[in-house]
């Protein structure tokens, strides 16, 4: 499968997306890389087995445009970023806040370099470390 990459920034990602959608790309995925200073947000798209991804570099504590009022599906994804990685979406048509995939308590942004946030202590199970003759 080819695959080909663009460089795109904050502020044409819409465009670059919007542009795409007429052309019969599908949304695939995202995946998202913490750099240290910056993250790599990679949007990929695929039309007739060719996969085009989009490269966004994002200077960290910048909040991108979301992609999922053009690809409704991107909202998972988009939720799942914010999650696991704290980059907020500015447009998200669903936003859940945080807890897609974490509940409270959970560390926040587990997938960060730059966040070291301790987990949750883990329970033990019911019965354990209970006194039973």
């Amino acid at each position: 499968m080819p695959l080909t990459v663009h460089e795109v920034s904050p502020e044409n990602i819409l465009s670059e997306v919007a542009a795409r959608l007429p052309m019969g790309y599908r949304f695939v995925t995202m995946t998202c890389t913490d750099l240290g200073t910056a993250h790599d947000l990679l949007y990929h798209f695929d039309r007739d087995f060719h996969l085009e991804t989009l490269r966004m570099t994002l200077p960290r504590g910048q909040k991108p445009p979301s992609i999922s009022v053009i690809y409704s599906a991107a909202l998972l994804v988009e939720n799942e970023i914010q999650d696991l990685f704290g980059i907020r979406f500015s447009g998200l048509v669903l936003d859940y806040q945080g807890r897609l995939l974490l509940s409270e308590g959970a560390p926040a942004a587990p997938q960060n370099k730059t966040i070291s946030a301790a987990p949750a202590a883990p329970k033990a199970p019911a019965g354990e470390g209970e006194g039973t003759a």
